[in-house]
């Protein structure tokens, strides 16, 4: 359990480094075209940008550390719906279900 929390974190982290740089993107359009709200999206992108790199640590500590790893990513996998949430479609579950397994994996 603690090798597919490790993949899922990892896999997960990077998606969502794609997804906040997508929003990033579609925030600086906005801001572009004198959106109002634009800049709340690039703010938010940034953040997302953020989860996403812990996850990605969270995920590479699943089996030395499962119990930090598992609620590193469990957090870090629902602030990132919270933030961009479509942008976080893929990633948000990859993320969530590595921490639910580095979780259960600390338990054996």
């Amino acid at each position: 359990m603690k090798i597919g929390a490790l993949i899922l974190g990892i896999i997960g982290g990077i998606a969502g480094l794609i997804g906040s740089v997508m929003a990033m993107m579609i925030g600086g359009i906005g801001s572009a075209l004198n959106s109002d709200g634009a800049g709340t999206v690039t703010s938010l992108g940034w953040v997302a940008l953020l989860l996403s790199i812990i996850a990605i640590v969270g995920g590479s500590m699943a089996i030395a550390k499962p119990k930090v790893a598992g609620i590193m990513m469990l957090i870090c996998g629902i602030g990132g719906f919270i933030c961009i949430s479509l942008g976080y479609i893929v990633a948000g579950p990859l993320i969530i279900v590595g921490g639910i397994l580095a979780l259960v994996g600390s338990k054996k």
